[in-house]
């Protein structure tokens, strides 16, 4: 394809649609073709706000074991929320291996396991030199495709350091359009079947029903800040040249700079004061390719004692569809005491004026 080409792009045959509420924000109908989707239990509640309401459980697997590089380490000391993200996808691998659905198997159906919404809460920081242990296992998995939980853990202390929610379908190579999760992959993951533990479920976010997907156009109209505006590299890219999951992370953690510029008037560059993300809910709503124009739009949610939350925008900046959309629970970090420091009440009486009415994600 010549650069400058729209290029033609097959609709989502499994794209996410809220077409009606029951009783409350969290017992919302999704449905794909009248089925209700994998996201739903039986009991048609959201899937990752009530750990009581899934299978039995049972001994999770290691899914990766490594160590935190220097270079993985922002400004703040601790290991970037990307690189968390990169390990979170090196784990689903060995999950995806354990189903069935690894590299000959994309081979053969022209597949790929894709994640389409995580949730993800971070426990407690990782310093450069901090070995740890990935392990996971299988929430739910229909024909309609996988939700997995995995969960970080400091080898050195054992500590949390961080947990992850995943759901996941199997999709087409070129379109990424979802496909039926394999009979074989449904009837293996029985054995790495566990329960969603206490500490892997929401605590600061509301997981409701997503709203559709917003356009470009509609954030400016609503006032949000540009944070990030550049070109989704080669090398953020997997082998079939679309963007990895852990840099839709990054490329939000290299907004928050702006961000925090632009509300408060500071830099992360003094010695004292950083910041730390507390938990994550993405959606991933249309597949970034090497070369897009990728554009960031942010707004804050709400604002408490101690902590913010923001939501993030993630547009294609020529075509003003939208990439995906993200939530976050951030506090302010003494670097010195490694703990979060409430808000001034200067400060937060400036943000409160900078909150954005109805925005979500």
């Amino acid at each position: 394809m010549v650069r400058g080409q729209v290029r033609q792009i097959r609709p989502r045959v499994h794209r996410l649609t809220v077409l009606s509420t029951i009783e409350s924000p969290l017992e919302t109908r999704i449905v794909r073709s009248g089925i209700e989707r994998l996201r739903l239990n039986d009991d048609n509640e959201h899937i990752l706000a009530n750990p009581g309401a899934i299978w039995a459980m049972s001994k999770m697997i290691e899914t990766a074991r490594s160590s935190v590089q220097t270079w993985e380490c922002d400004q703040m000391g601790h290991m970037n929320v990307q690189f968390y993200m990169a390990k979170e996808a090196e784990g689903m691998a060995t999950l995806a291996s354990a189903l069935g659905l690894r590299t000959r198997s994309e081979v053969n159906a022209h597949a790929v396991l894709v994640p389409r919404e995580q949730h993800i809460r971070f426990h407690r920081e990782l310093r450069p030199g901090a070995p740890f242990i990935v392990q996971g296992g299988v929430l739910q998995a229909k024909s309609e495709g996988v939700v997995l939980y995995q969960e970080m853990n400091n080898a050195a202390t054992p500590s949390l350091s961080a947990t992850f929610v995943t759901y996941a379908e199997w999709s087409d190579l070129e379109y990424r359009t979802g496909l039926p999760l394999p009979v074989v992959a449904v009837s293996k993951s029985t054995a790495f079947s566990i329960e969603l533990p206490a500490h892997g479920a929401a605590r600061g976010l509301e997981l409701v029903p997503p709203r559709p997907a917003p356009l470009l156009s509609e954030a400016q109209d609503m006032g949000l800040i540009t944070t990030f505006q550049g070109c989704v590299q080669d090398e953020h890219c997997d082998r079939y040249g679309y963007m990895h999951t852990r840099c839709y992370m990054g490329r939000v953690s290299d907004a928050i700079p702006n961000l925090i510029a632009h509300t408060t008037g500071r830099d992360r560059s003094t010695p004292d004061v950083g910041g730390a993300a507390l938990e994550y809910r993405f959606l991933y709503r249309t597949q970034a390719r090497a070369g897009d124009l990728l554009m960031i739009k942010s707004g804050l949610k709400s604002v408490g004692a101690k902590t913010y939350v923001w939501c993030h925008w993630l547009f294609d900046a020529e075509s003003g569809q939208c990439f995906a959309t993200a939530e976050a629970v951030a506090v302010s970090l003494d670097l010195r005491e490694r703990k979060a420091i409430e808000i001034p009440p200067a400060l937060r009486s400036r943000l409160e004026g900078l909150i954005v009415p109805d925005i979500s994600i």
